[in-house]
């Protein structure tokens, strides 16, 4: 029997390529349908063109001022919708150049921009240059309404289905018509006519060749093209669509020779201005108070215009020439009436009355007596003005001589060192760190007994806080810059004031401000006078290098601080000139429309005039300018130092006789009568005075113990 014969090879293998054909064929057949199918389940699913135009962007928030007026809009910027025959040809023509050529021939994806894309991917690969340029304009709107930029296979993939459906249910000038009023051209801006009113100032009916092509070329990158960050940038990528359009066969090479982006005007951007300092403190804040992240935001703040612009001339006008300065005003319920982190915003954006930390001097003073009136010490207690030396740490005073004995309200008006330190070795100094830390200071205090001429780094809008609840009578006072936040009408956000956290005593709140009243009237703050009730403390830290004025009238409570960036030496500049001359300049207008308010205590004048408020340390003199009754600054050789022993004379300058030196202090609500009303076993009698204390401990054995006297910078 014959041996059958053996097909070729040859032949084996051409019957197996057209088996596997067979089988592609029947794969690619099945998927075309699968993608058909896909394509018109899409289709059916995709809404109708008016829902595409009014789908939104992206949240957009409106920042509202005290009287409604609109101070700021962020997120997404509208302009106005343009249909297709609205829109200049040469818009059109544009994006089409630069952006997907073959926008009128494709079916939504560009198999030849694929092919390109496929053949860049392969050169660049091992760079983290992705797989780029193939999306056409309907795949960009595709992303822009439905998808996001997150770059992955799979949303490629979801891109590509959409786009092709979109071109199975809309036109391609409904679909060009939906890029150009829905694209991102930086800035904020969405749509063609919302770049144009941007960059150009006028709507987009009226662009130019060159202005169109500058704002198709913003597509590709919008921050790095964008004519107000970069407009070489943004004049040489014009230029690239330009000469795309000429290749495209949209313009012809005369009208590019003819067109010169060069010579583009661009609008002014709007100045920036005070107000960026309270918005950037303020609307952070919208994450803890809200969970809307889609609606458009009306925020409603506790802004006032007229109080703003008077906080910013102050701060202007005063501020020395090479240093900074910051002011808070905050109103009797919390309320942030005015905030300025600086001279201009545009040069610096750092905000000094929210993020500086600095040094606050004397002012530091407020938690001082705070402590030691709240542990039972009186205004009219007396004390003695003497050295003083607390484990190795000897302070002084400005002019180098203690007064002897006087009381703690005249102490208190003139910023004797000596008397704070004894008073802080008696209360405790964690105390008065405690204290500082109950009246809202959130940075650290330390503990060193320096601490009580001001040597931890403090904050100008907590500072402002602590004073502001001094002046509501002990009552924690929160500042707050947020009242109600809308969404499309609707109040999503309310602010509620607390007002049942108590600090202090009533009692212990009103003797603080009998203290700060006389700061003002007759002791280192004098500059602030307002011709109305005023109660404040000056600060000034060693070798002039921060300047705080802090006080309140009529319901609202106003920090100032000045100083340099770099914590170098202002000269002439104290708590007691520039500061207060700028509280004095921001307050008289902005409480000009509130009734005049007294105080609970009246005014009680210290026994005599003393030094100035300036921070001095053993071993380490200041070396700034000493200043007269008036707050402006004279050589130290000029400053009258009054003798303790010197006959005192009334306001007329006549003599008073002994007997008449010292009247009897008015009705006041002290610890006797607090203890009455309460029904609590009253305190053990305290001494009047500190004079019985020692007012020296033994210095450390060891030199490593002594504390630093001077503040830390």
């Amino acid at each position: 029997m014959a041996r059958r014969s053996q097909p070729p090879l040859r032949t084996i293998w051409r019957r197996r390529l057209m088996l596997a054909l067979k089988i592609a064929g029947v794969l690619a057949v099945l998927g075309l349908i699968a993608l058909v199918v896909a394509v018109y389940i899409q289709r059916a699913q995709l809404p109708s063109f008016e829902e595409l135009k009014s789908s939104p962007n992206g949240q957009m928030i409106r920042v509202h001022a005290a009287d409604g007026t609109v101070i700021v809009s962020m997120g997404p910027s509208y302009g106005e919708w343009l249909p297709y025959d609205r829109i200049p040809p040469v818009m059109r023509d544009a994006m089409i150049a630069v952006e997907d050529r073959r926008f009128r021939s494709h079916i939504g994806i560009d198999p030849i921009g694929v092919a390109r894309a496929v053949k860049l991917a392969f050169v660049n690969r091992g760079t983290d240059r992705r797989f780029q340029g193939a999306s056409t304009i309907t795949q960009q709107v595709a992303r822009t309404i439905f998808l996001s930029n997150k770059y992955d296979v799979g949303r490629k993939s979801r891109e590509a289905l959409l786009a092709l459906a979109m071109e199975r249910r809309f036109s391609k000038d409904q679909i060009l018509e939906l890029y150009l009023n829905k694209v991102y051209f930086g800035g904020g801006a969405y749509g063609v006519d919302a770049a144009a009113r941007k960059f150009f100032g006028h709507g987009a009916e009226r662009l130019t060749l060159s202005e169109a092509a500058v704002i198709a070329g913003l597509v590709k990158a919008p921050s790095r093209y964008s004519p107000t960050a970069d407009a070489e940038a943004a004049v040489g990528r014009a230029g690239v669509v330009i000469e795309l359009m000429v290749e495209t066969g949209k313009i012809s090479p005369a009208e590019a020779a003819a067109a010169d982006p060069k010579s583009v005007t661009l609008a002014p951007e709007p100045k920036q201005n005070s107000v960026r300092y309270f918005t950037d403190w303020a609307l952070p804040q919208l994450e803890m108070l809200i969970d809307e992240t889609t609606r458009p935001l009306d925020v409603w703040t506790t802004l006032d215009l007229n109080m703003q612009r008077d906080a910013d001339a102050a701060i202007r006008a005063n501020a020395p020439a090479n240093a900074q300065g910051a002011l808070v005003a905050i109103d009797r319920d919390g309320a942030v009436r005015a905030m300025v982190g600086g001279k201009d915003y545009v040069s610096s954006i750092y905000n000094r009355a929210t993020q500086a930390v600095r040094q606050p001097g004397s002012a530091f003073k407020l938690f001082v007596y705070l402590a030691a009136l709240e542990a039972g010490h009186k205004p009219e207690d007396t004390v003695v003005d003497e050295p003083v030396n607390i484990r190795g740490w000897s302070p002084r005073n400005s002019s180098g001589a203690n007064r002897g004995e006087m009381t703690l309200r005249t102490a208190f008006a003139y910023s004797v060192n000596t008397v704070a330190a004894k008073l802080g070795l008696e209360t405790g100094f964690g105390s008065i760190a405690d204290m500082a830390r109950r009246f809202g200071i959130t940075t650290p205090v330390d503990t060193h007994p320096a601490m009580v001429l001001g040597t931890s780094d403090v904050r100008l809008l907590d500072m402002t806080r602590a004073f502001a609840s001094v002046a509501n009578k002990g009552v924690a006072v929160t500042p707050y810059g947020i009242t109600k936040v809308t969404a499309n009408g609707e109040t999503i956000y309310a602010q509620q004031v607390d007002r049942s956290h108590v600090l202090v005593a009533p009692y212990v709140a009103a003797q603080m401000t009998d203290l700060l009243q006389t700061a003002v009237n007759t002791g280192t703050g004098k500059a602030a006078q307002i011709g109305r009730p005023v109660a404040g403390k000056t600060g000034t830290t060693t070798s002039n290098k921060d300047g705080w004025f802090l006080g309140f009238s009529s319901g609202l409570t106003t920090g100032v601080w000045m100083g340099r960036d770099d914590a170098r030496p202002v000269p002439g500049l104290q708590g007691g000139t520039a500061p207060a001359r700028a509280f004095a300049a921001f307050m008289k207008p902005a409480v000009a429309s509130r009734p005049i308010e007294q105080f609970e205590t009246q005014v009680t004048l210290p026994e005599w005039e003393l030094e100035p408020d300036q921070e001095s340390y053993f071993g380490e003199p200041d070396n700034g300018l000493f200043v007269d009754a008036d707050g402006n600054p004279v050589e130290p050789g000029a400053v009258r130092q009054a003798d303790p022993g010197t006959p005192r004379v009334d306001p007329d300058g006549n003599p008073m006789p002994q007997d008449e030196e010292r009247a009897p202090p008015p009705e006041r609500l002290d610890q006797e009568w607090m203890d009455q009303v309460l029904g609590r076993t009253p305190r053990p009698a305290r001494s009047p005075a500190l004079r019985d204390r020692p007012t020296a401990l033994p210095p450390p054995e060891r030199s490593g113990d002594r504390q630093d006297s001077r503040p830390t910078q």
